[in-house]
């Protein structure tokens, strides 16, 4: 018996490798920049969590010894960082200060 597969889900299994950055150097400065732009905009709100600044500086490394998709591991890492310090603290605007039930 032949299992039928509709076709939207095999072009979606086919294009799903291509969705993925490219391991290169194009691939990773991608990577880096959205990362950056993210740890950025969490600092605006100091929301910038402790770990980002120093996957960053490791992606970098990473990168310029060839290792990109190690390198674009860690950048996506860092931009995750980010957007969830900018939620983080947008979430918590306005919490500040002692709990109503400690008070």
């Amino acid at each position: 018996m032949k299992s039928k597969m509709p076709v939207f889900v095999v072009l979606a299994l086919c294009l799903g490798s291509t969705v993925a950055l490219a391991a290169d150097q194009a691939g990773f400065d991608k990577a880096y920049e959205a990362a950056v732009a993210a740890q950025q905009k969490a600092a605006s709100v100091s929301g910038e969590w402790r770990d980002t600044e120093k996957m960053l500086k490791e992606a970098k490394k990473k990168a310029e010894e060839g290792d990109f998709e190690g390198a674009i591991k860690l950048a996506k890492q860092a931009e995750h960082q980010g957007h969830r310090g900018y939620e983080q603290m947008t979430s918590q605007a306005g919490n500040v200060g002692l709990d109503p039930f400690l008070q």
